[in-house]
């Protein structure tokens, strides 16, 4: 069982780009699937996440506004669309999948059981 993002790349401030994430078995369908980044000398944050059905998503402060997830259920593939990308966005990309709904007891940054090999991206200014 495999998830794997790809889609990052250097981009200039402003700009845009698409990650996707793909679940190559579609062992996630059910599942809460979720965006986090870990840049150089810092801790891993959370992005976004979102519920099996897409009825509902959860954004970091920084992504409100400018980031959107998204996911194609058929296609088992997540999708992170970043907008307005600024320097401080400069990560390395995670996707990750949890098998818990949304909802209490498990905030929306928690829980997350499989994770996916980073994808690059640097937003330079």
């Amino acid at each position: 069982v495999q998830l794997q993002a790809f889609g990052g790349g250097l981009v200039q401030a402003g700009g845009s780009l698409r990650l996707s994430c793909a679940d190559s078995e579609g062992a996630f369908s059910s599942y809460v699937m979720g965006w986090f980044r870990e840049a150089p000398g810092k801790d891993r944050e959370f992005v976004a996440c979102i519920n099996f059905n897409r009825a509902r998503t959860h954004y970091a402060d920084f992504a409100k506004g400018r980031f959107f997830i998204s996911r194609n259920v058929a296609a088992h593939t997540l999708y992170l669309h970043m907008n307005n990308l600024k320097p401080e966005d400069t990560a390395t990309y995670y996707c990750a999948a949890r098998r818990w709904g949304l909802g209490a007891p498990l905030r929306p940054d928690e829980g997350y059981d499989y994770w996916g090999q980073g994808t690059e991206v640097t937003v330079s200014s």
